[in-house]
């Protein structure tokens, strides 16, 4: 089908050869034979103008040898010149002596041989002279040469004319025969070739030759009809192969109770799917499901109601698992399979058995009766449980097979220490979305100090969780939990309000500072975060210049245009902007000039080595110019020895906070410490 199809084997051109070859060799016989029968009327024409000439001259002729009248001898001689084509005249005595004679030369001519040939150099025509035609007594001859040359040269002229009729008739002929050909059939077959070459070998019925336009009822169009019938049976054939061969690899790669994949089938997409994570350097797990107490359902509802269990599990499975991430198969029995790419951490998984235990959990209806299950799940992870394919199921199956000694219902990883540490990160989960509501969550304020007029200006509202059986939970413990579920978005609200309340209330009784709020990322990501905030200061009756919005370097890399956007929305509303733990994140001075900051805060990890650590103090020299450059206040964490305080207020630090100040405190605790703070300062002044 895909071979070139060359010019010279198109059926048109065999055609058109073979018209021409035939027109040609008929037109050249016919031709030839027209030249030869125009010969012989040429010769015979000369012969009758030669005996019409001798017959006019004749008596003048004769009356001229009679009279031996040389000059009546030369008049007839020289009156025959006149012809072209006399070349030889001659009146003779008897004797053959002449008494009048003339000659010229033979015309010249290119195709004087050819002539030559065919006609001879010259015609030679003798007549005796006599008193009468009855008379016996010849007083002497007449004799003319004609020249064939002026005579032939016409012959040769209608020659030409007919051989070049001939061919041009021909070649004529044979362009309009091809062009009807190629219209009627060379044509249509390219289209109809160009049709099945177009045909799908695997679906030669998918889409048939196309019939020529105008040849729906001739020849072609019943040959293009009867492949097209042929094709669809081939079709119909194929497609039945087909289907028998899907029906065969089905029952080999599938479980025909659920339609899953078998066991070896999924073991033969695990090896693939463990090599894919290799090269893109992610996690996987293997799920092994197992439904609690199967035996039970096959012995009380019998194995009908058994089987269909099995189906509506597998259903769940596959239905709450679809994505391409996920790959669902029954190893047998009442146990089910299931894989998860491209994981980040263990979490991961645990959310995913999480979810596979709730689906199963749900009530069956089979057949009037409502059916209460419950599975239980092994989880093992590549490549820290095993990165064999066959030693990451056996993991999981075990795994599976130990947790449901400990009872029913949950998951259990195959490593402990992973085991117990996403139980308790689960768990840690589970009450951080209880503890708002429980009132578990209060604010503590670190004071922040003008390192020049050496007085509080403001304070950092400080989020504390104080867990009923843990304890006081650390906010670096907690809050990335709470960012990476979404309740951050509740809790920071909550931190909001009660930052705006509390500065309410301190402005009430005098003491109007600047309140800094932390905004998480997941906060600035949400649509309506710049209502929210400015919402909650006008529920509280709080100038916007008295709330500052402290946001890590991080917040904003994400969706840098978003981000700008919002906090400038707030900042224009009168908020402060500024960045917190500057230094340790990612940011350039292209971001901070697009940013809406006012404040840089040196992280305390810079601060806590200052003068002791060169680099530390190098980096935080940096900070500050940078800050003096940029016409911002910089902030310093974590200063808690007088040393630090007294060279940062020498490098041009304006702002400071640490425990050299004040530990973080409760708002009563914050009122008494201000008073004592300011008091001790007018004390020192005077």
């Amino acid at each position: 089908m895909q071979t070139s199809f060359k010019v010279e084997n198109r059926l048109g051109y065999r055609i058109l050869r073979w018209i021409l070859a035939v027109a040609l060799i008929s037109g050249v016989v016919v031709s030839a034979i027209q030249v030869v029968l125009d010969a012989r009327r040429v010769s015979e024409d000369l012969d009758s103008h030669a005996n019409q000439t001798i017959a006019m001259v004749k008596d003048a002729a004769t009356q001229a040898v009679f009279s031996i009248d040389a000059d009546l001898a030369k008049q007839v001689v020289d009156g025959l010149f006149a012809r072209e084509a006399v070349h030889l005249a001659q009146i003779l005595h008897t004797n053959d002596e002449p008494l009048s004679s003339r000659e010229r030369p033979l015309t010249e001519s290119a195709f004087r041989p050819l002539i030559n040939w065919i006609f001879g150099a010259d015609l030679e025509f003798r007549k005796a002279l006599a008193r009468n035609d009855n008379s016996d007594t010849v007083y002497g001859y007449f004799v003319v040469h004609y020249d064939t040359l002026p005579a032939a040269h016409m012959w040769l002229s209608r020659a030409i004319v007919t051989f070049t009729s001939v061919i041009a008739t021909a070649v004529i002929l044979g362009m309009v025969l091809f062009f009807v050909f190629h219209m009627l059939l060379t044509r249509p077959l390219l289209r109809i070739v160009h049709s099945v070459k177009q045909v799908d070998p695997a679906h030669p019925d998918d889409r048939l030759i196309d019939k020529p336009a105008g040849h729906e009822k001739d020849e072609l169009g019943l040959w293009v009809s009867a492949t097209n019938t042929l094709l669809t049976a081939i079709g119909d054939s194929q497609k039945r192969h087909r289907e028998a061969e899907d029906k065969v690899n089905r029952l080999a790669r599938y479980d025909q109770l659920t339609g899953l994949l078998s066991r070896d089938s999924f073991m033969e997409l695990l090896k693939t799917d463990l090599e894919e994570s290799k090269l893109n350097h992610t996690l996987l797990s293997v799920i092994v499901c197992g439904i609690d107490d199967f035996k039970s359902i096959n012995d009380q509802c019998g194995f009908r109601t058994g089987d269909q269990t099995l189906q509506t599990v597998a259903d769940r499975l596959t239905n709450s698992l679809n994505g391409s991430r996920f790959t669902v198969a029954r190893l047998g029995g009442d146990q089910f399979v299931i894989v998860e790419k491209g994981l980040k951490d263990g979490f991961q998984a645990a959310d995913t058995a999480e979810a596979i235990l709730a689906g199963i959990s749900e009530n069956i209806g089979v057949e009037g009766q409502n059916i209460s299950i419950t599975a239980t799940l092994g989880i093992a992870l590549y490549p820290s449980d095993a990165i064999q394919p066959d030693r990451l199921l056996q993991s999981a199956e075990q795994t599976m097979m130990l947790a449901k000694q400990k009872g029913r219902d949950h998951f259990q990883f195959y490593v402990a220490s992973i085991d117990q540490e996403i139980r308790d990160r689960k768990q840690l989960e589970k009450d951080l979305s209880q503890a708002l509501a429980l009132h578990q969550f209060h604010l503590v304020y670190q004071p922040q100090v003008n390192l020049l007029t050496k007085r509080v200006i403001g304070a950092e509202a400080l989020l504390r969780w104080e867990h009923p059986v843990r304890g006081l939970v650390p906010p670096d413990y907690f809050i990335p939990v709470a960012e990476n579920n979404g309740s951050i978005v509740e809790i920071g609200q909550w931190v909001l309000e009660q930052a705006c309340r509390q500065a309410k209330l301190w402005t009430d009784k005098g003491l109007p500072l600047r309140i800094a709020v932390n905004l998480s990322a997941v906060q600035l990501r949400q649509d309506r975060i710049v209502d929210d905030i400015l919402g909650t200061l006008k529920r509280h009756n709080i100038p916007a210049g008295r709330l500052e919005l402290e946001v890590t370097e991080t917040s904003f890399m994400t969706n840098l245009a978003d981000a700008v956007a919002k906090l400038y929305a707030l900042n224009r509303a009168g908020i402060s902007i500024a960045v917190d733990d500057f230094g340790t994140g990612y940011s350039s001075l292209t971001y901070l000039k697009k940013m809406p900051v006012q404040h840089l805060k040196i992280d305390k990890q810079f601060i806590r080595d200052l003068l002791v650590n060169e680099e530390d103090t190098q980096i935080a020299n940096t900070i500050i110019d940078l800050g003096k450059s940029l016409n911002m206040t910089v902030v310093a964490e974590g200063v808690e020895t007088a040393e630090q305080e007294s060279y940062l207020s020498q490098r041009g630090c304006k702002l400071a906070q640490g425990y050299f100040f004040s530990k973080p405190l409760r708002p009563a605790d914050f009122e008494i410490f201000v008073q004592s703070f300011h008091q001790k300062i007018l004390e020192n002044n005077t």
